[in-house]
């Protein structure tokens, strides 16, 4: 990846979930596997072919979240390396790592195992997503407050800490009115919640509240783009060690094998270094 182009990790996750949202949301309905009215987020994506498309574009997109991540952590990281009072946010730093990761992961467990297969696996890696992930929005909201002015601006801090609050708030109120609604569930098919079908008022508020948790995470990462153009990476480096190949790997089939000698000759040339 060129170091330039960073900031397209965070943009590409910023138009790649609601995209692939909006997709598989319009199939789904159309195709009658769910209803319009409040779906759940999973349940856009439960059926082929939308399942397919909400598989693999969250698989992709659980990756780029985890690169742009670790980007985060290396920007942080790097800024604080030879600051010994800034202990404090290299702890949470570390923190942001671990659990902003595992969030990741929380998504691709989503993308591939669908609420109607294995529900259990499914609902906990929504918990992963969402949970952690609000816990993720809250360590770089304090992170942030931190890096002003060296990365970020105040309001910048102020506005990641509101995108903290609204997740947490949703995000509770999410579980808590999922968790009644079920109870309250009568019907026959979850992914098609009818009225009528009892905990309607409690579907809905779980519904919106995911939707809107979903969107704050996103805008997140739009907040990371001008900062990401900032930062530049070096590509990684690759030592081979030609001591460790054995000459016979360079011998042709009913040829002696070549020297040590011969071998240096080889990767001496013009024609194998540049």
């Amino acid at each position: 990846m060129g170091s330039s182009y960073l900031y397209l990790l965070p943009l590409t996750v910023f138009v790649l979930f609601p995209a692939t949202f909006i997709i598989t949301y319009t199939i789904s309905v159309l195709l009658h596997h769910t209803e319009p009215e409040f779906p759940y987020i999973s349940d856009t994506g439960t059926k082929s072919p939308e399942s397919c498309i909400f598989g693999q574009a969250l698989n992709i997109g659980a990756f780029a979240i985890l690169v742009t991540i670790y980007v985060r952590f290396r920007q942080i990281a790097e800024l604080y390396r030879n600051h010994s009072s800034s202990s404090n946010i290299v702890r949470l730093n570390r923190v942001g790592l671990f659990i902003g990761s595992l969030a990741a992961f929380g998504i691709s467990i989503v993308a591939n195992f669908q609420e109607t297969n294995v529900f259990f696996v499914h609902i906990s890696g929504a918990l992963l997503a969402f949970g952690l992930g609000t816990g993720y929005l809250w360590v770089q909201a304090m992170c942030s407050y931190q890096t002003h002015p060296l990365v970020n601006s105040l309001a910048m801090a102020h506005i990641r800490l509101v995108l903290a609050v609204v997740a947490a708030v949703f995000f509770f109120t999410g579980c808590i009115c999922a968790s009644i609604a079920h109870t309250q569930f009568n019907g026959s098919d979850p992914t098609n919640w009818y009225p009528k079908d009892g905990g309607w008022g409690f579907h809905v508020a779980s519904t919106v509240s995911e939707w809107v948790c979903a969107g704050t995470f996103n805008i997140f990462m739009l907040t990371l783009v001008d900062e990401f153009k900032n930062i530049t990476m070096d590509p990684p480096q690759v030592y081979v060690s030609v001591e460790t190949l054995a000459p016979t790997q360079y011998s042709g089939i009913g040829e002696p094998d070549q020297t040590t000698d011969d071998v240096q000759a080889i990767l001496s040339s013009q024609s194998y270094i540049t």
